[in-house]
């Protein structure tokens, strides 16, 4: 006899620019390429802001967000195959790709045209269950306990992605916004052995302590020039003002990386600071290398999360300490603490 309930508590967004309400859902249904997942953790990320203030304008409505979930799969469809009930896993921002596109095909699936995304088009994480197709989903390294692994799966993905981006030869490193994403990537390239260099608001002490303890050379307010030219910047923070102050802080033929996915308007500026082949670029989604790469090496060089625990109720809260900028590192909801 299946001992699932029938039932969850989920926090659910119903129209954008109002606050999340906890609801009684029925259990996802699975089909034969998914996984149904008893969650015990879920990242709260500065994209879920987006969602929830209209700036990212096309969700799935009424829906459940939360993009960075960890839990452990309860029940699997017929023709799942990675995962077996009691395995731990990981669900991120990339959900579903249609794997034919031009963009599949040539190993951009983070582009693809019908790609579907976990707590945007598709329901997440804010839940006591979750479904997600188990092609998307990542097994979680041992050393992780589940609030520590959740912010890895967009913090540090999309993190990782932009790292990579900034390129192989880069050593020293801007990081424009020190929060989820750059406390975790500083761990990595510092282990890496990389310099970074962190930037925050002005007059942000504690942050710009946070960042040297991890190890940051160097931390300053964003409006700051550097003590180095860098190598590459990569902006976190969804400001377009911080473009042409990263481009007067890079060397010759630096990157400009946006991390987000989604940012303020960027302001003119004179071609000569992105002249001598610099450049600037944006990342998008992520795609499961990155993940396939990024977790063991995570695990690897030690990444560990500092994290603010939430319980499901209070997702607004988290919500708002994030769109606030009051909060040092992650934002956690602990779903399996409320059970």
């Amino acid at each position: 006899m299946d001992a699932r309930p029938a039932t969850m508590r989920a926090m659910v967004l119903e129209r954008a620019r109002t606050p999340l309400r906890e609801r009684t859902l029925p259990v996802p249904a699975i089909d034969a390429a998914r996984v149904l997942i008893e969650v015990r953790a879920c990242g709260v990320c500065r994209t879920d802001v987006h969602i929830v203030d209209g700036e990212l304008e096309h969700p799935q409505l009424p829906l459940v967000p939360g993009h960075q979930i960890v839990g452990v799969v309860a029940a699997t469809g017929g023709a799942s195959g990675r995962f077996r009930p009691g395995d731990r896993v990981g669900v991120p921002w990339l959900g579903y790709t249609d794997g034919s596109c031009r963009f599949c095909r040539r190993g951009q699936e983070n582009l693809c045209d019908a790609a579907r995304f976990t707590g945007y088009t598709l329901d997440g994480g804010f839940a006591e269950y979750a479904a997600a197709d188990e092609r998307y989903c990542f097994p979680i390294p041992a050393g992780y306990g589940d609030l520590d692994a959740a912010p890895l799966l967009c913090a540090g993905l999309i993190g990782y992605r932009a790292y990579r981006l900034a390129g192989a030869h880069a050593r020293r490193l801007g990081f424009y916004g020190f929060g989820a994403s750059a406390h975790l990537l500083t761990q990595l390239a510092v282990h890496q052995g990389r310099e970074v260099y962190a930037f925050t608001r002005a007059g942000d002490a504690a942050t710009q302590q946070f960042a040297r303890r991890l190890g940051a050379v160097w931390a300053g307010a964003s409006s700051e020039m550097p003590p180095e030219k860098l190598d590459a910047a990569i902006l976190f923070a969804p400001v377009g003002a911080l473009v042409p102050l990263a481009l007067r802080a890079v060397e010759k033929g630096g990157a400009v990386v946006s991390a987000g996915i989604h940012m303020s308007d960027i302001p003119a500026f004179p071609y000569e600071i992105l002249w001598e082949e610099r450049s600037v670029r944006s990342v998008a989604n992520l795609t499961r290398e990155d993940g396939n790469e990024f977790l063991p090496l995570a695990a690897e060089a030690g990444v560990k999360a500092e994290i603010e625990v939430f319980a499901l109720a209070q997702a607004n809260e988290a919500i708002d300490a994030i769109r606030s900028g009051r909060l040092t590192g992650a934002a956690v909801l602990d779903i399996a603490g409320a059970r």
